[in-house]
């Protein structure tokens, strides 16, 4: 289990925001997150507490707040983070750079894209192009969503400046037609109040407790290729269940899966595709109406992927 917490650029009331958050993580199961969080009225802040225990998860599709700070103001809570860059560097890696300059490359096998090393790098279980046993020696985190040594899920939960990284387990295929449990992991980025998931090399379809255990996710990082994950009708069903206000597609081996996957998604998103390869999205900044964004119009073309 992974549960780490370094130097952070929080101060004064959001601090202590965010230390009361992770306090109540590990002793009760609980998270209070940015991803379960709302602000229901200035000035107070509420947060809400999940309770990731499997009687609860699997019980309810619901979360219940608290106020646990009441002097800080919502336009506080954004004005204290700024603009964050998302790359896709290929296949399923995205290289995301928080506002604090805090580096993260996904689904890491050895490539990370321009820029200096990431800071923390997240793998999952399926195949080589998505994981490597030989990382970087200068990266500082490399999270696996797996457990290499006795059974149980990965569990990771690494404050890293102002982002914190967490995992959702999953399940993977083993044999012939046999499943092992808890074998990968949906990863989990906050960055202040916007919250990312890379669903990674996904084999099955979503329970109301992975639901519940992921809370709002506003970018959803989504494999498309239709087969080697998951079929695209059950990638659009996930994708219009979180209904997220942005969805980067991944992981589509060429340009028809990825315009099956745009085509299904149009009845409840717009599209938009974009030349460059990087975006950047400030608090406060997500598309009023949920959004399929292609980084990269090169990749509707030809074998991009």
């Amino acid at each position: 289990m992974t549960v780490k917490r370094t130097p952070s650029t929080r101060s004064g009331p959001l601090a202590a925001v965010f230390a009361t958050a992770m306090l109540a993580l590990a002793p009760a199961q609980a998270l209070a997150s940015a991803c379960h969080s709302f602000v229901q009225s200035v000035p107070d802040l509420r947060v809400a507490v999940l309770d990731l225990t499997p009687a609860a998860a699997a019980g309810s599709s619901t979360t219940t707040a608290q106020t646990i700070l009441s002097d800080v103001s919502a336009q506080d809570v954004l004005a204290s983070v700024g603009e964050m860059e998302i790359t896709f560097v290929g296949h399923s890696t995205y290289r995301i750079t928080s506002p604090g300059g805090v580096v993260v490359a996904t689904d890491y096998n050895g490539r990370h894209g321009q820029g200096r090393l990431p800071d923390v790098v997240t793998m999952n279980n399926a195949h080589s192009t998505h994981y490597t046993d030989f990382p970087d020696p200068g990266i500082t985190h490399v999270l696996r969503g797996w457990t290499s040594g006795g059974p149980g899920p990965a569990a990771h939960l690494l404050e890293l400046g102002d982002m914190v990284v967490r995992n959702v387990p999953t399940d993977i295929r083993s044999g012939f037609a046999g499943r092992r449990p808890d074998g990968n992991s949906i990863f989990v980025f906050e960055i202040g109040e916007i919250c990312i998931a890379h669903l990674g090399h996904i084999h099955h379809t979503l329970s109301d407790t992975h639901y519940n255990q992921l809370g709002r996710i506003d970018v959803l990082m989504a494999p498309v290729d239709g087969t080697y994950t998951l079929s695209l009708a059950d990638m659009i069903g996930i994708a219009k269940r979180l209904k997220s206000r942005i969805v980067l597609p991944m992981h589509s081996f060429g340009s028809a899966s990825l315009r099956l996957f745009i085509d299904g998604m149009r009845d409840e998103f717009a599209v938009q595709v974009r030349d460059e390869r990087t975006m950047r999205l400030a608090q406060g900044g997500l598309p009023d109406v949920p959004t399929v964004m292609i980084l990269g119009s090169s990749r509707l073309r030809g074998w991009e992927d």
